[in-house]
């Protein structure tokens, strides 16, 4: 049923789930008919669901990174996910990708920081993978000095430096999160962590994250999710166990959404759904996007994005073409908590309010900086644009271009950048800007 539509007149609460990996295609409400996510599609019929999201960078820490900062991956410096090195490098490569930073510094002002200072109570229950690698024999390596409890949240369940859990299954051996049953599934602990958050706290604002270590490998899941899967593979469907892990996930988020209605606090709750980079193509079926995980073509940026918000959004059960950027969601979360930046400061995003209330507005250029070889090694450093219906993309190692036009061709199979040379001139140079404005590490020649 629709939510009340009664304007909120105060700080509403903000569940913010991040799920990890989770492709284009990757929900029944996305196209993909093969998969089954109720409780996912039944929150796109309650709010906006954004058909042209993307995230902030091709892999996920990156996008971490700019999610609760609301600052390009270009200008944190955070651009590869954990610690680059040898192992991502190719032998013969033309150019040395900069050395990224791989854990977020305690200065940077986190969106946890700012809603603590505005009456919110804090939570973080998932993966964070921005603490950096715990490596003693490496003077810049992070740890737990830098997890979610040291960067502005209240509690934190099972954020650390992994990128993925050793196992889904308890015991997890996840340093930030007790063994508590043993055989319990990763998923459901978190979310109830979550509702006992929530159970504890919803009589003040709070400012919940939720941020799923599925759908990342290694592939578990539930043996009764995994049996309704079994010999459907195909089409949609590139991995039975990747399938049932993504209808685990439905199913805890599912129930961390009914714990906000048993709790009254529906109508004054702002939910945002998305993930932070696009499917890994070993598991997820991106089409009709081209590539995945780990590059800048559609289908490593390009992710699903639900937003319900009672009393903002115009029409509920809608979709929305307007391109938008992981650094939205976190200008759009202040702007709810009528959070106002201090002096000086900026956010490399801005508020979505407007789209959400049906209002047409001029949208600025979305820019991506992934300077790096991906873990798969089938990608080339690059940067891109998204401008219009247009996007380029310039690759760093000889500074060629690839130009699309995305409204004729979503899977980027036609390179116009010949035929419209004027076009992918100004948008090169357009990106050129950003890059300097940002302060974006580069590639240097290989020796």
């Amino acid at each position: 049923m629709p939510l009340a539509a009664a304007v909120l007149t105060t700080p509403p609460h903000v569940v913010l789930v991040l799920v990890d990996d989770l492709g284009w295609m990757d929900l029944r409400c996305q196209g993909n008919e093969r998969l089954n996510t109720p409780r996912l599609d039944a929150l796109a019929k309650q709010g906006v669901r954004f058909t042209q999201a993307y995230a902030a960078a091709p892999v996920c820490s990156p996008t971490r990174g700019a999610l609760i900062t609301g600052l390009a991956p270009a200008r944190l410096h955070i651009t590869q996910h954990g610690k680059d090195g040898p192992s991502f490098w190719p032998k013969d490569r033309p150019v040395q990708p900069p050395a990224a930073e791989h854990v977020l510094p305690l200065k940077t002002v986190t969106l946890a920081e700012r809603l603590k200072e505005a009456g919110y109570a804090t939570g973080f229950f998932g993966k964070w993978h921005l603490s950096g690698d715990r490596d003693p024999k490496d003077p810049s390596f992070g740890g737990p000095d830098f997890w979610p409890e040291h960067q502005g949240f209240d509690i934190n369940i099972g954020g650390c430096g992994l990128g993925g859990p050793p196992s889904y299954f308890d015991p997890y051996r996840i340093p930030a999160i007790k063994p508590r049953k043993k055989g319990e599934y990763l998923e459901d602990r978190l979310a109830d962590e979550t509702i006992t958050f929530l159970q504890k706290n919803h009589h003040q604002p709070t400012f919940t994250c939720l941020w799923t270590y599925n759908v990342h490998y290694p592939f578990q899941a539930p043996e009764e999710l995994i049996a309704k899967y079994k010999g459907k593979g195909g089409p949609g469907i590139r991995n039975e166990i990747y399938a049932a892990q993504i209808e685990a996930t439905d199913r805890a988020i599912g129930r961390v959404l009914d714990e906000i209605d048993r709790l009254g606090i529906a109508d004054k709750t702002l939910v945002i759904f998305t993930s932070d980079n696009g499917g890994w193509e070993g598991a997820a079926d991106n089409r009709p996007l081209r590539s995945g995980k780990g590059d800048l073509y559609e289908g490593g940026l390009r992710v699903p994005l639900i937003i319900r918000w009672p009393g903002v959004v115009e029409k509920p059960a809608t979709t929305n073409a307007t391109p938008v950027i992981t650094m939205d969601l976190a200008a759009t979360i202040l702007d709810a908590a009528q959070v106002k930046l201090r002096t000086n400061e900026s956010l490399d995003g801005a508020t979505l309010r407007p789209v959400l209330q049906g209002k047409s507005e001029s949208r600025p250029p979305l820019f991506f900086h992934y300077p790096h070889y991906a873990f798969h090694g089938a990608n080339r450093p690059a940067g891109a644009i998204r401008s219009g219906q247009h996007k380029l993309i310039r690759r760093y190692d000889d500074n060629s271009v690839e130009l699309f036009d995305l409204s004729e061709d979503l899977g980027e199979t036609r390179n116009l950048a010949f035929q419209r040379t004027e076009l992918a001139a100004k948008l090169n140079e357009e990106l050129g800007r950003w890059l300097k404005s940002t302060g974006a590490q580069l590639p240097t020649p290989a020796r």
